[in-house]
């Protein structure tokens, strides 16, 4: 138990400092800059971060949530995505212990949580995130059992099962998005449509089913919410990459329950 303890509180840790970059990548990729250099530092007097800034979580409890050098308000969203990826990364954890599920289902989780932020702040879905996600998705498609994660087809987990799981999965999903992006073409970009390529490689069949149904439940509701309590009119464009990387990252935290959820409903359709 207390062996779990201090693997959860190590693995909080690593997912902050993650988060940590998932802000750095969302803020500079839209720009176009580099993730790599210079060093991270304050937007409003471009001075360079000393060590001591850059403590995922505690640097800003620390600094009260000013910039020590010029005393700029710093947005609360950065400590928060790195507590909610710390967070994340100790159900992963929790999930799967440290297998080598947990690092595809953390990285699956941190592309995720990316895609969400550079959308909420810019409305897109960049192709530098996305193609490059899909080609590696693709590339691991043949292994998933392989590594722990259940794809199936037909009930056949050898390799060719789970490619056409992967597969089949990424263009069911990615046509479900082209039809309605076709039908209402201010609701859907084609960042999203591409992102559902993405949503099927990532969960496979039925985890897609469960995020797209997640993603649309909670995207109705909150825009729901927004037109009725708020002045966001009908007309206003809501992201709805947030609400789709939320799916996954639920989809993913049910691996392998998903299939015996699945069939329960199926038993109790069957039933009806």
């Amino acid at each position: 138990m207390l062996a779990d303890l201090v693997l959860a509180v190590l693995t909080f840790i690593i997912g902050a400092s993650v988060g940590s970059f998932l802000n750095l990548v969302a803020d500079r990729l839209p720009a176009g800059r580099s993730i790599v250099t210079p060093r991270s530092f304050c937007e409003s007097c471009d001075t360079p971060l000393a060590h001591k800034d850059l403590v995922p979580i505690l640097s800003y409890i620390w600094i009260r949530g000013k910039c020590r050098y010029c005393s700029a308000s710093i947005p609360m969203r950065f400590s928060g995505v790195e507590a909610l990826t710390g967070a994340l990364f100790a159900a992963i954890y929790f999930r799967y212990g440290l297998e080598g599920e947990f690092i595809l289902v953390a990285a699956g989780v941190s592309l995720m949580l990316v895609v969400a932020l550079i959308d909420l702040d810019h409305k897109i879905i960049p192709n530098k995130i996305i193609l490059p996600s899909l080609v590696v998705l693709l590339i691991l498609s043949p292994f998933w059992t392989e590594m722990g994660i259940s794809r199936t087809f037909l009930g056949n987990d050898n390799l060719g099962g789970t490619v056409i799981n992967s597969v089949l999965s990424g263009l069911g999903a990615s046509m479900f998005f082209l039809v309605i992006a076709l039908i209402y073409p201010s609701g859907l970009g084609m960042g999203d449509v591409k992102l559902g390529g993405v949503i099927g490689l990532l969960v496979g069949y039925p985890g897609a089913l469960l995020a797209l149904w997640l993603a649309i439940v909670v995207g109705g509701v909150v825009a729901v919410g927004l037109v009725l309590f708020t002045k966001f009119g009908r007309k206003d464009a809501i992201p709805f990459g947030p609400f789709l990387s939320m799916g996954v990252v639920v989809a993913l935290l049910a691996e392998g329950d998903l299939l015996s959820w699945y069939s329960d409903v199926g038993d109790l359709l069957a039933g009806t």
